[in-house]
């Protein structure tokens, strides 16, 4: 089934928590670990949409299943975060649907770098970055976490023809 991207709406905020929270609980983390909060999400407009960057949802037959958000670092760099697919759906190419939708998207918002970070316990998303260019820039130990920072410079003609 196809995923349909769309931006977030208010309505949709029960839902994207929800998805975070099963998303983390998969691969055994939870907000409050030191690493993963989920504050921000009732302020989604704010963080996300009203200082220059967005937050997506996919959606299969009208559900959303999939999320992920783009917060302004600076003029240059935007933060690639909430990158969630439910795990039902996941390996149906979902991940990377959002991941290339989240570059676009910052590319038309003249950003030229994207940042994000995860896990290790976060396999699947380690080898989705890697697979899309994406660098490894540093590691950090957060509680008993490794947390991965990576990186990726857009090229604004390849991401927007695709």
């Amino acid at each position: 089934m196809k995923l349909k991207i769309r931006r977030y709406r208010w309505s949709d905020l029960d839902t994207i928590l929800t998805l975070h929270q099963i998303c983390l609980a998969e691969v055994g983390l939870a907000p409050g670990d030191g690493v993963y909060y989920d504050d921000d999400f009732p302020r989604i407009q704010e963080l996300y949409l009203a200082c220059g960057g967005d937050f997506l949802v996919g959606e299969v037959d009208s559900r959303v299943m999939a999320m992920g958000g783009l917060r302004p670092i600076d003029t240059e760099t935007a933060e690639v975060c909430r990158l969630r697919v439910h795990p039902a759906h996941q390996r149906r190419g979902y991940g990377s649907a959002m991941l290339l939708a989240l570059e676009r998207r910052a590319v038309e918002l003249g950003f030229h770098n994207v940042r994000g970070d995860t896990t290790l316990n976060q396999g699947a998303a380690l080898l989705l970055y890697q697979r899309h260019g994406w660098r490894e820039i540093s590691r950090q130990q957060v509680g008993g976490l490794t947390v991965v920072y990576g990186e990726k410079r857009l090229t604004p003609a390849a991401m927007l023809e695709r």
